[in-house]
């Protein structure tokens, strides 16, 4: 077992490998194979902070920001910057323009880079074949393979309504699991249609095969409110559960 902590983007990321190559790796082997887990985490990490300093919106020299301010073009841009914008606008497209990447009026994809992001330090992990790892950004998770042999990863989700407590447990294998709500930043998505937060539910957690998707729906389905169990049905393989602002629960149909 490997893990390491990095702290960028603002948040937390937390990387466990379980497996390495088909084998066990449990700290015990200090050979070719943990050199092999070394190198590929520093690509992970170094693949996060490339993405901060071309997405961030708190950096005013970042390529987000100049786009935001109109110093520069999308042509001018890393190309990723109009991947990510083109996801963010089939997304609006998907949910009825509840989820957008100019919320307030001003450019800010976070939305859905922190789940490309982590999906994209997964994908590292894996071509370098760590097949077994848990890749964990501010709460936004990508489990890949499996826990342990015959074991799957168990995610807790916390009750953001009950500081410390848990409001469900995801257990699976190769899922994503994306969780938006008010428990850390409180009220903080807006509802595009009226401009205002949106406080209907507490959080709502969306689990699925891709994390970029499943960020970006949570966010979606956040602002959406009641209406968000109806269109998550609606989702070709991505389930929900929700905490109401009033305490109730939901879930959708496959969970």
């Amino acid at each position: 077992m490997t893990r390491h902590v990095e702290h960028v983007m603002g948040t937390v990321f937390s990387f466990d490998v379980r497996h390495f190559g088909g084998r066990h790796f449990d700290g015990r082997h200090h050979d070719a194979a943990a050199q092999r887990v070394a190198a590929a985490l520093a690509d992970a990490v170094a693949l996060l902070h490339h993405v901060d300093e071309v997405f961030s919106t708190y950096k005013p020299d970042s390529p987000v920001s100049r786009l935001g301010r109109g110093e520069i073009t999308l042509a001018d841009c890393p190309p990723e910057v109009a991947d990510v914008l083109g996801m963010c606008e089939s997304v609006s497209d998907q949910s009825r323009g509840y989820f957008t990447a100019y919320p307030g009026g001003r450019l800010d994809p976070s939305a859905i880079v922190k789940g490309w992001a982590v999906d994209r330090a997964s994908a590292v992990l894996r071509e370098a074949g760590a097949a077994d790892h848990c890749v964990n950004g501010g709460g936004d998770v990508r489990l890949s393979g499996a826990a342990a042999p015959g074991r799957s990863w168990r995610v807790g989700v916390a009750h953001p309504l009950r500081p410390g407590d848990l409001a469900a447990v995801v257990s699976g294998n190769d899922l994503a699991v994306a969780t938006s709500g008010t428990a850390e930043r409180g009220a903080h998505v807006i509802d595009p249609h009226t401009g205002r937060p949106a406080t209907e539910l507490a959080s709502v957690t969306v689990i699925g095969p891709d994390l970029t998707l499943a960020d970006a729906y949570a966010t979606a389905a956040f602002a959406m409110g009641g209406a968000a169990r109806e269109w998550v049905e609606g989702l070709d393989g991505y389930e929900a559960f929700a905490v109401t602002a009033a305490g109730a629960t939901w879930r959708t149909s496959g969970l």
